[in-house]
């Protein structure tokens, strides 16, 4: 499942008045060319330095740059995320969308539910098969 997939299922989990604002009017961008014109706003470097010298360098760790790039497990907070939420879709919904999600192959359909029959009892009792026994074996 792709993550923007994931997102949009997140999206309608979620309650209604909590919706996030699109990620290009939260930055507050003009436009496509407001990127352009940020990075033309950048200062230029500083003409006068010299990068050859080890002057002002920060000496790095290579186990702090390890931990910065390593790979962070987001499994606990996620589940947290979906355990929180207490919102159930209807069950139209789910439906609908288990419909869609479905292909039109026979394979892919769910199989029919048959409804199961209940055994059906007996009308005889036992002192009726006796009394059977009785008269048409002759057993006293």
């Amino acid at each position: 499942m792709s993550a923007s997939l994931l997102r949009r299922g997140l999206e309608l989990l979620e309650p209604p008045g909590r919706a996030k604002v699109p990620l290009g009017l939260q930055r507050g961008r003009a436009g496509p060319r407001a990127a352009g014109a940020a990075r033309r706003r950048k200062r230029a470097p500083e003409l006068g330095r010299n990068k050859a010298t080890v002057k002002g360098r920060v000496v790095r760790s290579a186990i702090e740059e390890y931990h910065k790039k390593k790979l962070v497990n987001h499994l606990r907070e996620n589940l947290q995320y979906m355990l929180k939420g207490q919102l159930v879709a209807d069950k139209a919904v789910t439906e609908q969308v288990l419909a869609q999600n479905r292909g039109r192959k026979s394979k892919d359909q769910p199989p029919e539910k048959t409804e199961k029959k209940n055994p059906e009892g007996t009308v005889f009792t036992e002192d009726d098969f006796r009394k059977f026994e009785r008269e048409y074996f002759g057993v006293p």
